[in-house]
């Protein structure tokens, strides 16, 4: 597959929970690679993204689908390959979210990409200066 821009607005959210296996630990969990994504209760398209065997430690992740219909990274060849992604129909793309008392903030710049027939996923890094690190949320957030 050719480098593919991803747009948010065709991938899919489903329910309940969902086994991932990171190609590489996500960002500040290493050497963490096996994480179960569970939907939150009566939040549309918000996640809780914890590692297997560690109930205490958490992301939270936000449907970029649902949520951020805009955000379109283009991932390289590479990228795709990293997460065996052969079409763009197969991917689910989710931003960390950083919530804070002030303003909330997602990272744009690393998203969480999903194989989602495999279940295999990446935090990837964009080469865009488009996609910030530290998003506001409230500014973001479509409905």
């Amino acid at each position: 597959m050719n480098a593919a821009e991803l747009n948010a607005a065709d991938s899919n959210s489903s329910g309940s929970s969902t086994t991932l296996t990171f190609t590489a630990p996500p960002f500040g969990l290493e050497p963490l690679r096996d994480f179960t994504l569970v939907a939150v209760e009566a939040s549309n398209g918000l996640y809780s993204l914890r590692p297997d065997g560690f109930a205490d430690t958490r992301l939270f992740l936000l449907d970029a689908a649902v949520h951020l219909t805009g955000y379109q990274p283009l991932l390289s060849d590479e990228q795709c390959a990293s997460i065996e992604l052969t079409s763009t129909e197969d991917v689910q793309v989710y931003v960390v979210v950083n919530p804070s008392d002030g303003e909330s903030t997602v990272n744009l710049m690393a998203p969480i990409v999903v194989n989602r027939l495999t279940g295999v996923a990446a935090q990837l890094i964009l080469d865009d200066p488009t996609w910030p690190l530290k998003a506001p949320l409230a500014s973001l957030v479509t409905h």
